[in-house]
């Protein structure tokens, strides 16, 4: 055997080795660039609350946009985010965060769209609201599944009160009276809260045993009742007097729910002249008119369930109307 190439042999296995580790290192910081997230955007300096309008999340940008009340061409510049409301002085906004398992940014927002305080919770964003004053902030999050037409899913719903700071993680805490008694299964699940105009009492979809219900809540008393069944992601008109909701009204899972407002003092429901099936938390646009997602674009249709549905915004979502002036 020669033995410089004896010596030479050994090195040059050395050195190979190094070079494929450096090669795979350098691939697998090249991955984890492609797949790290883009920098999540802020809102510019001159786009916050101030201007009345429909304020909504941007399909093309992901950031939120207003569609003033004019009705003229969309302004965008607010932040990045992928469920959106705003009332009164405050803003939510919800964002999915890189990484497994998923968890979800709830980021509460001024006038200005400034972050004031930010809450981690674990699952997919999916529902937000802000009470009329701006000072109760609600959230929902996918935390197994990630639809309503499956018994295979949970949720994990919280309530922020800013008023005092206190944080309710989960309502699964809040006691809850089903048909006169009170309810203790272990399934049960809240989503899609409404809150009425005196920050107290508010509305939302409770799921137990395979049933899903309409409940009243009182966070003074800390309690809720279900009001009636079969009704899902309630919201609460300006005056208080009708909730619009989702209704299941076919076992078909490509077109399973019928957009319905309920009179709460009578009980009675009549079907919105939206006829295609709509999976979103409706949204009052004012006392007449309750605004949507639905194939991508908002849509809007009368709530007295006469007229007919109208597009009024293309390739957007999480529609919030917000008036010139907070109330008081």
């Amino acid at each position: 055997m020669n033995l410089r190439h004896g010596r030479l042999r050994p090195a040059l296995v050395v050195a190979a080795v190094l070079l494929l580790a450096a090669g795979s290192l350098g691939y697998v910081l090249h991955a984890r660039h492609r797949e790290r997230p883009a920098p999540q955007a802020g809102a510019s300096a001159s786009f916050g609350l101030a201007e009345p309008g429909l304020y909504f999340r941007d399909a093309a940008t992901g950031r939120v946009a207003r569609r003033p009340a004019s009705e003229g061409p969309s302004v965008r510049g607010g932040p990045s985010c992928d469920r959106f409301h705003a009332a009164g002085e405050h803003a939510l906004c919800l964002r999915k965060l890189p990484g497994v398992p998923a968890r979800t940014d709830a980021h509460v927002l001024d006038r200005q769209l400034r972050e004031i305080r930010r809450v981690t919770v674990p699952g997919i964003p999916n529902r937000a609201r802000v009470s009329a004053s701006g000072q109760l902030l609600s959230w929902t999050t996918f935390t197994t599944g990630d639809s309503y037409n499956t018994s295979a899913f949970s949720t994990r719903t919280s309530i922020l009160d800013l008023r005092t700071g206190y944080l309710v993680k989960s309502m699964e805490q809040i006691p809850l009276t089903l048909d006169g008694a009170r309810h203790h299964d272990s399934d049960v699940n809240y989503w899609g809260v409404s809150f009425a105009g005196d920050d107290n009492r508010f509305y939302a979809t409770v799921s137990t045993r395979g049933r899903t219900h309409l409940v009243e809540g009182d966070l003074r008393n800390w309690s809720a009742k279900a009001l009636r069944e079969n009704a899902e992601c309630p919201s609460l008109s300006p005056d208080g007097t009708r909730v619009a909701f989702k209704k299941k009204v076919s076992d078909d899972a490509r077109a399973p729910w019928r957009l319905y407002v309920l009179d709460l003092a009578t009980m009675r429901e009549h079907p919105l002249a939206e006829p295609h099936s709509v999976d979103d938390q409706p949204a009052w646009l004012d006392g007449a008119n309750v605004g949507y997602g639905l194939d991508g674009d908002i849509r809007s249709v009368p709530a007295d369930g006469t007229g007919a549905s109208r597009v009024l915004v293309r390739g957007g979502s999480s529609p919030a109307y917000v008036s010139a002036e907070p109330p008081r």
